[in-house]
């Protein structure tokens, strides 16, 4: 698994917070009204909507927007209802108070945050006179500042932003679905929710201006103009009257954390910044309080030297500010990283022992100052340049019998202890199970995130013993090594190892001295793991095979046949993208589905394959505008589906993939796989392939001709960029990847001219393949590529890294005979396997995709050596496998259940496969094809 960047701040939650107490303020409201008649009530799970009849409602205009926290929100909504019932503008509401706590959180999104109440006023006049009348209704109750919004006054729950009144998504160049409004002229604008108000250039606020003079850093999450605190030179922003900003490290919606100097002293610091009413309970404490509460901790230990030094806590402008000592360093999450990439898997291990000894030693002067942490991880943990590590973020820390600090759900997952999620009281034991994951972390190169499983079938510490065997092969771990983080993470906290004995056993490891803690840990005799199985691939397979039945039978059960606008839940973490599409749609899982098929014995499957591919056709004929590419567009859509109807010898599905695939134009502003020309090129070759239509052939090679005329050649060598005109985040950018880069790029070019016999094409490709070699970072087994000229090297995955160009310099090798293209492959497949401690599961970049490059350097090779390193990083998905009412699942990068092929179980199924049974990789050229080569599809494409 990837390390997670983020926690899990639950809060201390009440256990009515979903109970309809909202939902009773309105009914009293309706009821208790004479001028209520007409209204419309729409109830659902996140938001009560309130329509009224003959009500008109602009499709776009000025909003309000009026926040509350959990302990004011009845409050808030029973004075809003006698404003806004008396009006006429539609309206809504968050219709539970577990709904408003996560608008609230502190890590929701900065342009969506705090919105309890949306009215959408009739007009401007409307939108004015109800901004007044609710803002002096609601005047004096708490709620935080909405920073995609203006505030209506300073301190005003009422804030208004221009914007659409009416769902208008489209899907942009990108795959996404934005919304929408329209400009004077007619032309679609994106309505952009960010957290900062940008109200379209061509409106005029109609709006009082009630605005002080800001007193907050420029960059501050309230996204005013800055005006320094006084004093400092012309242009610097001070806040506190001593620190000089200098740059905003990250913004949440908690506030920012900022680089500062003090100009007392000239040292630099770090300051964070809490807003007002963000993350609330229902008794009123919220982000602040935490503040607050680092800052006691953060005393607590000043004298012992394990954390920054607290320098001042202050408030300004409504919001808390906590400057502390800047650690020099560098996070253990990054030490860990660069310590295996510099001394190699195995020979880190010594330096590893040291630094976990340390860590062992850190967490108990900590508990020795009655200081509970809560929050130990590798992200929260600083190492000085001398080794010594200090702990950061103690926000969630508490002493020990602290009245004021009860039960919170809070952590990191994979390094927080169950029992503390779930919301049990502080306890030292919660801490011990921190100190095993971040060892194991040490040790292994990732956190040990297990997700849960629904029932559970098997203990945790077996999971963890499985998956500890499959991180650390070939690292060969002394038996009490895997004792000691066994019994630090124990099921039962009062089984835990304590952070002593752990020192004692690390120091043993050491020095080669006998391992056996003299305390002796509670449950070290009787561990509940079993025996490891055999380690051959008589078991691999086995469990490989139960993995391909549970993940297609997970795929069957959790489709939804198209409720709520796609076939299966779709994670948010990457926005709302196009439900058909293969990188986030169904396309991608059809593609794994059909893939199964003939292969994996399962009820329902052809039934799945045939819905899939119908409701796919039946969306692309919605009359959406979509982008082409082949992973984020049509292109991708009609291959999935057109393999689908010749796996089932269906010829209405054909049909209807070719139909679709013929309305694609032969290029797009963008070159590459993902999005742009290349990609679409790819997916004519294997129309071509599948069903020897010469008119495929062609319009691959139309797409061959545009990418050869618009090649860029300049001082940092050739390649393709997305016009910077172009609505796209990848516009005016240049990569080397395989998604968005050159190597996708040469991969076509160099699978067309095998299909066409034209030089032309092959010699860019070779042009291409040249400009990759010149580029790499290479090490004395390894290589590596940055993302794009003059970035560092960056992980060996197959969007950006070296699983990608290595599985275009493997297929140019096989074309050109050139052994250093091969040479260079083979290398990209060792960076692949001296990364395999550090990645995530997926294809777009994880194991999976790197598994895959492995099985092309195999079939270019003939070398098992390839192929036996692919079933090694399949132990490790394997062992990171759950299971859900009997079905496997795996976690994506953010610790959930994705279904998706880049990052989810779709991408993880098809590797699987392909590592079992054989085949080229999916959405590729596969086998090298010639004009007299292709496979003829007659009798099953029409």
């Amino acid at each position: 698994m990837a390390e997670f960047n983020f926690s899990v701040f639950s809060g201390a939650t009440s256990p009515d917070a979903g109970d309809g107490r909202l939902i009773e303020v309105l009914d009293r409201a309706l009821a208790s009204s004479s001028g209520t008649a007409g209204w419309t009530a729409r109830r659902g799970a996140m938001w009560c909507h309130l329509e009224r009849e003959g009500g008109v409602c602009p499709a776009q205009g000025w909003k309000l927007h009026v926040s509350a926290t959990p302990a004011s929100a009845v409050e808030v909504l029973s004075r809003s209802l006698a404003v806004l019932l008396a009006a006429g503008s539609s309206f809504k509401f968050a219709a539970s108070h577990d709904r408003v706590a996560a608008l609230n959180a502190r890590n929701t999104s900065r342009g969506h945050s705090g919105k309890f109440i949306t009215v959408y006023p009739q007009s401007d006049d409307e939108a004015v006179r109800l901004a007044l009348e609710l803002h002096r209704a609601t005047e004096g109750l708490a709620g935080p500042r909405i920073l995609s919004d203006r505030p209506y006054a300073p301190g005003s729950l009422v804030h208004y932003r221009y914007g659409a009144f009416v769902e208008d998504r489209r899907i942009t160049n990108d795959g996404f679905y934005a919304w929408m409004i329209l400009d004077p002229d007619g032309n679609a604008v994106e309505d952009r929710r960010t957290g900062r108000y940008l109200p379209p250039s061509w409106v005029e606020c109609p709006f009082p201006d009630h605005r002080p003079s800001s007193q907050l850093p420029a960059a501050s999450n309230d996204g005013g103009n800055a005006n320094g605190g006084g004093g400092g030179n012309r242009g610097e922003i001070l806040i506190g009257t001593r620190f000089a900003v200098r740059e905003a490290i990250r913004h949440t919606n908690k506030g920012g954390v900022y680089r500062a100097v003090d100009t007392r002293t000239g040292d630099p610091v770090v300051i964070k910044e809490a807003r007002p009413h963000v993350a609330a309970d229902e008794n009123g404490a919220d982000i602040r309080d935490r503040l607050r509460a680092e800052a006691r901790a953060l005393a607590a230990v000043e004298h012992l030297g394990l954390a920054p030094r607290p320098l001042e806590l202050f408030t300004q402008s409504g919001h808390l500010f906590l400057a502390q000592e800047m650690i020099p360093g560098t996070s253990l999450r990054q030490w860990t990283a660069d310590l295996i990439a510099d001394s190699g898997w195995g020979p880190h291990l010594p330096e590893a022992l040291e630094i976990a000894h340390r860590l062992a030693g850190l967490m108990q002067e900590a508990h020795d100052a009655r200081l509970i942490l809560r929050d130990f991880n590798p992200n929260n943990i600083m190492v000085r340049p001398d080794g010594t590590p200090v702990l950061i973020d103690l926000e969630l820390a508490v002493t020990a019998g602290d009245p004021e600090q009860g039960p919170l759900r809070a952590g990191t997952p994979g390094y927080a202890a169950p029992e503390q999620m779930d919301g049990a009281s502080p306890h030292p034991a919660a801490d011990h199970f921190g100190l095993g994951a971040t060892l194991c972390h040490v040790i292994t190169g990732g956190p040990p995130f297990l997700l849960d499983e629904v029932p559970a079938t098997r203990p945790v510490t077996e999971r963890l013993a499985e998956l500890l065997r499959a991180r650390t092969r070939g690292l060969t771990p002394p038996p009490s090594l895997t004792a000691l983080l066994l019994g630090l993470m124990a099921d039962d906290p009062g089984d835990r190892w304590s952070p002593a004995q752990a020192r004692e056993t690390l120091a043993a490891l050491t020095t080669g001295a006998p391992t056996v803690p003299s305390e002796g840990a509670a449950g070290d005799a009787a561990l509940p793991v079993s025996p490891l199985p055999d380690d051959g691939p008589e078991w691999l397979r086995e469990q490989s095979g139960r993995a391909v039945t549970g993940i297609v039978g997970h795929l069957l059960a959790s489709m939804t046949r198209g409720e709520g606008g796609a076939l299966w839940p779709a994670s948010c973490v990457h926005g709302a993208p196009d439900p058909c599409s293969v990188q986030h749609g169904a396309a991608g899982v059809l593609g794994a589905l059909v893939r199964c098929h003939g292969l994996v014995e399962a009820p329902g499957l052809p039934d799945a394959i045939t819905d899939t591919s119908r409701w796919i056709l039946t969306r692309l004929d919605d009359g959406t505008t979509r982008p082409a590419g082949l992973y984020f567009g049509t292109a991708g859509a009609a291959w999935a589906v057109l393999d689908a109807g010749l796996a089932l010898d269906d010829a209405d599905l054909v049909d209807g993939a070719l139909a679709v695939a013929d309305r694609l134009p032969l290029a797009v502003p963008g070159p590459d796989v993902t999005h742009g020309t290349a990609g679409i090129g790819l997916t004519a070759l294997h129309l071509w392939a599948r069903t020897g239509r010469e008119q495929y052939a062609d319009r691959a090679a139309s797409a061959a001709d545009a990418l050869v005329a618009g090649v860029e050649k300049g001082p940092e060598g050739l390649g393709w960029s997305t016009p910077a005109q172009h609505e796209s985040k990848l516009a005016g950018k240049r990569y080397y990847g395989f998604a968005h880069g050159i190597a996708g790029v040469g991969y076509f070019l160099i699978a067309c001219a095998e299909a066409t016999g034209r030089d032309d094409y092959r010699n860019l490709a070779v042009d291409v393949g040249e400009n990759l070699l010149d580029a790499a970072a290479v090490t004395e087994r390894s290589v590596m590529w940055g993302a794009g000229p003059g970035d560092a090297p960056t992980a060996p995955y197959w969007c950006h890294g070296g699983a990608g160009i290595g599985a275009f310099l493997a297929r140019l090798g096989a074309a050109t005979g050139d052994e250093r293209f091969v040479q260079y492959a083979e290398r990209s497949a060792e960076a692949v396997m001296e990364h395999r401690w550090r990645a995530p599961l997926g294809q777009c970049h994880g194991l999976a995709g790197n598994g895959d490059l492995l099985l092309d350097v195999a079939a270019l090779t003939g070398e098992d050596r390839y192929r036996d390193a692919a079933w090694r990083l399949a132990e490790i998905i394997l062992a990171n496998r759950a299971h859900r009412d009997g079905h496997a699942v795996f976690p994506d990068e953010f610790g959930q259940i994705s279904v998706t092929w880049g990052d989810g179980i779709s991408g993880v199924l098809a590797f699987l496969l392909r590592l079992r049974h054989g085949g080229p990789r999916l959405w590729t050229a596969g086998t090298a094809l010639t004009r007299t080569a292709a496979v003829i599809g007659s009798g099953q494409a029409s």
